[in-house]
């Protein structure tokens, strides 16, 4: 039996490498759901750790990772991942994204040997995770909730975005031409039996459900086996647990930082279910995602920001 764990939350999934386009103009920045979500859960405090793959050529920008206090586990690959993300600024709430390369598929040779109360795979596209290694991390989840559920306020388990699974690269397997798009996810079933906590979007909740109702649409997820379902829109983030609904608008001053804001939400949720409970933790995430979506890159606040807000609302 295992009696600690090494990191809180362990995120598993690509670093990307991306091409930002608004009204034309160009940006090549760091991205990826286990960058902009390590990164604001250790700005909350949490003890984090990242399992990736990379071009090894590209290792020098996972020093943000360290600055932050992040431990990086990551192995080369010959490529890294990443997509054109292309906005009009009259609507940063619209954008057209194209894959560009794509570093293959976290292996089970990959993981550290480490714990962590919550594994959190956070994938940007189809293919960088296989249900043997969501079972994989399940497992390992289990052997904790004996020894530390007294001491986590949220169950130890998997934590999962679906876009990874649902987000697929269509079209030529080199070159340009390929677009990502929505498919179903053939192991969804058997895949959601495995996760403690499931972050969708609007478009994927009523993609997966039939629901154009959130409330009901995380219903029918929960009915799968995830326990939380953290559902994010322009609107703000609706947390769905325990048959209870909870809503927390997003209020930010601009859409400069539009790039990262569910994965910003989904770490910060994740983060504060360790201590607050699910109404709470909502809270907390649509304060900072407010705040991430106002800056480009990873959210780099502090606690005491978010508190500050708390203490007034």
């Amino acid at each position: 039996m295992i009696a600690t764990s090494n990191f809180d939350i362990l995120f598993l999934g690509h670093f990307a490498v991306d091409r930002n386009v608004v009204d034309g103009v160009v940006e090549i920045a760091s991205g990826g759901g286990v960058y902009y979500g390590g990164i604001a859960a250790a700005r909350l405090g949490a003890r984090v750790g990242v399992v990736t793959r990379l071009r090894a050529a590209d290792f020098p920008r996972l020093d943000d990772f360290r600055q932050a206090g992040v431990e990086v586990f990551a192995t080369a690959a010959k490529a890294t991942s990443g997509i054109e993300n292309t906005y009009s600024s009259a609507d940063m709430e619209r954008r057209v994204c194209v894959p560009l390369g794509f570093a293959g598929p976290i292996a089970a040779a990959d993981l550290p040997d480490v714990t962590a109360q919550i594994y959190a795979v956070t994938p940007i596209i189809a293919g960088e995770v296989d249900l043997p290694l969501l079972k994989l991390l399940a497992a390992r989840a289990q052997t904790l909730r004996v020894s530390e559920t007294l001491r986590v306020y949220g169950a130890p388990g998997v934590a999962l975005d679906v876009q990874g699974f649902v987000r697929v690269r269509v079209g030529p397997s080199t070159g340009s031409g390929a677009v990502l798009a929505f498919r179903p996810w053939a192991d969804m079933v058997e895949g959601l039996a495995q996760v403690t906590y499931l972050k969708v979007d609007r478009a994927e909740a009523e993609a997966l459900t039939g629901e154009t109702d959130l409330s009901r649409a995380a219903a029918r997820l929960a009915a799968f086996g995830p326990r939380e379902i953290v559902l994010t829109q322009s609107a703000g983030v609706t947390v769905y647990a325990n048959g209870q609904t909870h809503f927390t608008p997003f209020t930010p001053r601009s859409l400069a930082g539009r790039t990262g804001r569910g994965d910003t939400c989904f770490a910060t949720y994740l983060t504060k279910r360790l201590t607050c409970s699910p109404a709470e933790a909502c809270r907390w995430a649509g304060i900072v995602t407010s705040f991430k979506q106002e800056t480009p890159g990873p959210w780099r606040g502090t606690p005491a920001e978010v508190e500050r807000l708390l203490a007034t609302a």
